[in-house]
C-alpha cells in the first residue's frame, strides 16, 4: 500500500468536522498516515487544537489567519496564535498568505499584506514550516517572501498553480511546492512544464479537504458521507467507473456528471493527486508516493512521524 502524507487539508471545516473521524479512518486505511490540518481564523483554531490532540500520531495542528479572514480579526490575535505555539510544540504555521481573486479583492490588500508578514516573520523566528495561500499575488509573494527569508523551517506553496518561472526564486527561499486537484484547472502543458522545473525534494501533495475535488472519473473518488450534492446512486453503489466530473454547471456533456462547484472532497482523493502528477512527470506512482511522503516527514520534522501513525 502506497503511503501518503496529506500536507494540506482542513478536516475541522464546518461543512465535513461532524464526519471527520470517518474521513480520517477511511483515507488512514487507504494509505493516507498523515494530515497537516490547516486553521484558517480565530474560530476555528481550537477545532484545530482539538484534533491535533485526538488525533496526535496522524494529524499535525497548523494555526495561521487566512487572507479572507483578516478583516474578522480580534485586537489579540497575534497573541492568541503565538500562544497556541507555546502551547502546541507539533504545531505549524498556516494557512496564511495573499488574495487578489475574486474573493481576495473585497479584502484590503494591505490588511493581507501585514497579517501575512506578521506571521511570516513568526515562522522564520520559530522556524516552523509555514503554509502559503496565493491567488494571482506571486509577485507581491515574492518581494515580501525575499525581504523576510529564506525560511529555514520551510515554506509550502499550497495549492501551487504558479508559473514555472517562479519556481526556482521561490524554492532557493525554502519554498515546497504542494499540489492539490485544482491543479487538474491548468493546461496540462502549462502544469507539466512547472511541474518538472519543481526539485524533487520539494514535491508535496495534498488534498485540501473539503476542496478541490478532483476532475477525475467518477469511480476512483471517494464521497463525503451526507453531501446532498452528490446523488444517492453514487453515495449507494460507491462508482460509476466510466463517467467523468464535469465541475461547470453549464456543461451538458454526454459523457459527464455535472456537479456542482460545492461538491465536497474526502482526504482520501488524494490518490488521485498522485496519480495525475505522477503522470505528468512520467514517473511511476509508487515512486513519487514514497518521495512526497519523505519529503513530508522531513519538512514537519515531527520524530514520533517517522514510525507511522495511527487512529
Amino acid at each position: 500500500m502506497k503511503k501518503l502524507f496529506d500536507s494540506h487539508c482542513h478536516l475541522q471545516d464546518p461543512r465535513i468536522y461532524n464526519v471527520a473521524p470517518q474521513l480520517i479512518q477511511t483515507a488512514f486505511d487507504s494509505g493516507v498516515l498523515h494530515f497537516a490540518v490547516n486553521g484558517v481564523s480565530e474560530k476555528d483554531w481550537h477545532l484545530v487544537k482539538k484534533m491535533g490532540e485526538e488525533y496526535p500520531s496522524c494529524i499535525i495542528p497548523c494555526f495561521g489567519l487566512h487572507p479572507w479572514y483578516v478583516a474578522e480579526r480580534t485586537p489579540n490575535w497575534f497573541n492568541i496564535l503565538k500562544d497556541l505555539f507555546d502551547s502546541t510544540p507539533s504545531a505549524t504555521i498556516g494557512e496564511i498568505g495573499l488574495d487578489k481573486g475574486s474573493r481576495g479583492k473585497q479584502i484590503d490588500f494591505i490588511d493581507q499584506a501585514q497579517v501575512f508578514r506578521q506571521q511570516l516573520e513568526l515562522a522564520k523566528e520559530l522556524q516552523k514550516p509555514v503554509s502559503i495561500h496565493c491567488v494571482r499575488a506571486f509577485g507581491d509573494l515574492l518581494e515580501i517572501m525575499q525581504r523576510i527569508g529564506p525560511f529555514p523551517g520551510g515554506a509550502i506553496l499550497h495549492s501551487y498553480l504558479g508559473s514555472a518561472e517562479m519556481v526556482p526564486a521561490l524554492a532557493k527561499l525554502g519554498a515546497y511546492f504542494s499540489f492539490s486537484g485544482y491543479l487538474m484547472s491548468m493546461k496540462p502543458n502549462k502544469a507539466k512544464k512547472m511541474l518538472k522545473t519543481v526539485p524533487t525534494e520539494r514535491i508535496l501533495l495534498e488534498s485540501d479537504s473539503p476542496d478541490a475535488l478532483p476532475n477525475s472519473n467518477l469511480g476512483s473518488l471517494l464521497w463525503v458521507p451526507g453531501d446532498a450534492t452528490v446523488p444517492q446512486e453514487l453515495h449507494n453503489q460507491g462508482k460509476l467507473p466510466d463517467v467523468s466530473i464535469s465541475m461547470d454547471c453549464q456543461s451538458h456533456a454526454s459523457d459527464a456528471l455535472t456537479l456542482p462547484k460545492e461538491t465536497l472532497n474526502h482526504p482520501a482523493n488524494i490518490h488521485n493527486v498522485l496519480s495525475y502528477v505522477a503522470s505528468l512527470l512520467d514517473m511511476p506512482e509508487a515512486e513519487l508516493a514514497e518521495i512526497s511522503y519523505r519529503n513530508a516527514l522531513r519538512l514537519f520534522s515531527c520524530p514520533e512521524l517517522e514510525a507511522g501513525g495511527n487512529t
